[in-house]
């Protein structure tokens, strides 16, 4: 569905990450790549960035001279709250196409704009897309939102847990092994992830994959045993909002026809927001039984909440 329209009120490039970009007369848009000669283009998912214009003028109330593309933004867009539009939300700007892949960002170094003025709204407010149809953009072009696609399919992420296998010690052969079984069932797989056993950070990329980039369904492998570095469950339980102790429950007593040793998995499940995450076991043969068992419940439960779908009761 699409209707609502906005327009182009500037737009910006730089050549350098972490610098205030430029406002220039227009800018030409690569599919699955970005904007041509600016520093944030590439195959990822973050390649063209929009801020809203009204979050600008808000920011120059305050008292700062800034100028446009000062928070490292690309498209300066007027008409549209930007970060209450969900992820899948796209923008037909003329020729060009944007799908929003990501709210908000992680503000790791401090951009110019934070050290000049003590704030930076791009973090907060700033929304990130990915260019499905290239064109030129400019000043005073129209943007029309066209809702994302409810029946689009789901998104999904996963996230290794291993010491050895961040060092390089040890191959990570589960965390590919749920991306592909994912991608085979019909998933969208956005990112795959090897850490080591830190639960901070751990809990960091489950709140980052949740509220920013809103995946469906995020599943962790390893860390869930009864080592001392273990703490994927623990992580888990801390970032999310409601517990589903029935998909941990169903694992753990589908995993003891196969072995007695699944007893001693301490693996959790919930939802943080419209995010399930799942905790898997560490090695592939077990990620490969378990998703197996899940996939089938797994879908009729991202409908409900997603709200695609009613209660399984009738």
């Amino acid at each position: 569905m699409s209707g609502k329209t906005g327009k182009v009120i500037a737009v910006c490039i730089s050549e350098k990450k972490g610098t205030q970009k430029t406002e220039v007369p227009s800018i030409k848009l690569i599919p699955d790549w970005g904007i041509e000669n600016d520093a944030h283009a590439g195959n990822w998912h973050r390649q063209v960035s929009l801020l809203a214009l009204e979050k600008i003028e808000d920011f120059r109330s305050r008292g700062a001279d800034v100028e446009y593309g000062a928070f490292g933004e690309n498209i300066i867009a007027e008409g549209f709250d930007l970060r209450s539009l969900p992820v899948g939300t796209r923008f037909r700007i003329g020729d060009a196409l944007l799908e929003l892949t990501q709210i908000g960002k992680e503000c790791h170094t401090h951009c110019a704009i934070y050290h000049q003025v003590g704030d930076c709204i791009m973090p907060r407010e700033g929304v990130f897309t990915v260019v499905i149809e290239g064109g030129e953009v400019k000043a005073g072009d129209t943007i029309e939102l066209i809702e994302a696609d409810p029946d689009r399919p789901f998104t999904a992420a996963w996230i290794t847990l291993s010491d050895k296998g961040a060092a390089g010690e040890r191959e990570d052969k589960s965390g590919p092994l749920i991306g592909e079984m994912l991608g085979e069932a019909g998933y969208n797989v956005v990112e795959g992830l090897l850490i080591p056993d830190e639960p901070e950070m751990l809990k960091q990329q489950l709140m980052r994959l949740s509220d920013q980039r809103q995946v469906n369904v995020i599943f962790t492998t390893g860390g869930t045993g009864f080592s001392q570095r273990d703490r994927t469950p623990e992580a888990t339980i801390e970032v999310c909002d409601r517990m589903t102790p029935g998909i941990a429950e169903a694992i753990r007593a589908y995993s003891m026809t196969k072995t007695p040793k699944a007893m001693l998995s301490r693996a959790a499940a919930g939802m943080r927001k419209q995010t399930l995450i799942i905790n898997l076991p560490g090695s592939p043969k077990a990620v490969r039984e378990c998703l197996e068992f899940l996939m089938g419940p797994l879908e009729h439960g991202l409908e409900i909440m997603l709200g695609r779908d009613g209660e399984c009761a009738r």
